[in-house]
């Protein structure tokens, strides 16, 4: 197998650090490394494996949505009532990730 050579510039601070997480893992530097880019390409190919579904049908919809007039966006058929609006807003902030006693995401701060 043929091997290839990668650089990389980096903070001494950075190289330092890695050269000590390499140590405690009992490996070189590019041992190290090429275990920890491994690991992470595994990560995105089985995020981007677990998405591709929601991501055509996101697709599909945006080619259905291109295909239809400006102006044939539905009219509003009645007002919301007051129990209606305090649960589209309940959804949305469930969707947004919002803590809804806090009015904020979970773990930030406001």
């Amino acid at each position: 197998m043929t091997k290839t050579r990668l650089t990389t510039s980096l903070d001494h601070d950075q190289a330092e650090r890695i050269r000590h997480h390499a140590e405690r893992a009992s490996m070189d530097v590019s041992a190290y490394l090429l275990h920890a880019a491994t690991r992470q390409m595994a990560e995105s190919d089985a995020i981007e494996e677990q998405f591709a579904q929601v991501d055509a049908l996101i697709a599909q919809a945006e080619r259905a949505a291109a295909g239809l007039p400006a102006d044939s966006a539905p009219e509003p058929t009645a007002a919301l009532t007051e129990q209606e609006r305090r649960e589209v807003e309940a959804a949305l902030g469930l969707v947004q990730g919002l803590d809804q006693t806090q009015g904020r995401r979970p773990g930030h701060a406001a």
